[in-house]
Order: structure tokens, then sequence, then C-alpha cells
């Protein structure tokens, strides 16, 4: 399924993010929130790991520190992608109420993650 390729491209193992992971995320909110798109509760499935993960933060913090053994841009790339599934907000809310329950159950899930006030390990 082209999903899963594309999760495991942006979101490898459901916890690890790549450089190209913020700038796929409006991509995702778009299809996710466009009419006639199958898989709009797995987009949304895969937009919650993207936002709950914190990978690369618990890495460095464990390394000492995003400067030591490599860890210099990856947190970045968790803020960042954080940011831009959160900018999808209003998508989101709105399939929240959606027909299809698998769809509105995911979108209720990735609000409650939103409300969950996350945060990322001290690095």
């Amino acid at each position: 399924m082209a999903i899963d390729e594309l999760s495991e491209c942006v979101c490898a193992l459901g916890f690890v993010l790549g450089d190209a992971t913020a700038p796929t995320v409006p991509f995702l909110i778009e299809l996710a929130g466009a009419p006639g798109v199958p898989c709009k509760a797995e987009l949304l499935d895969l937009l919650e790991s993207i936002y709950r993960t914190d990978q690369w933060h618990v890495a460095a913090a464990a390394a000492g520190g995003p400067r030591r053994k490599g860890y210099k841009d990856q947190p970045g790339w968790e803020v960042a992608s954080r940011a831009a599934v959160l900018a999808g907000r209003p998508v989101i809310e709105g399939l929240s109420d959606a027909v299809q329950p698998d769809v509105a159950e995911a979108a209720q899930a990735l609000l409650r993650a939103f409300d969950e006030d996350l945060k990322f390990p001290e690095v």
C-alpha cells in the first residue's frame, strides 16, 4: 500500500523523522482533508505518529546534547514537524466529526495528542 511506503519515508518505524518530514506534512494534511481520499484514517494515524515523535530529542539528550555524536540538526526536524502537524489543526478538527467512524476516531485521537501538551526531552 502506498501509504505504508510513504510512512516509512517520513516517519520510519513510526518514531524516527527525517529532514523531509516537516515539508511533507502540509501535503499529508491536504490529502486527509480532500474529498474522495480512501486512506484518511491512515493519514491521520501517520500525522499522529509524526506529532508524538521525540526520538531525536531522546537520543540527543542521552548523548549529552545536540552537538554530541551528530545530533545537531535532528531535534530541529522534530520541532518543525510537530509545528507543521499542529498547523493543520483546522482540517483535523473538521475531520473529527466525519461520517466514517475510523476517520473521526483517528482525528479525535490526534486532537487529544494536541491537548496533551507534549514536551520534548531537554537536549
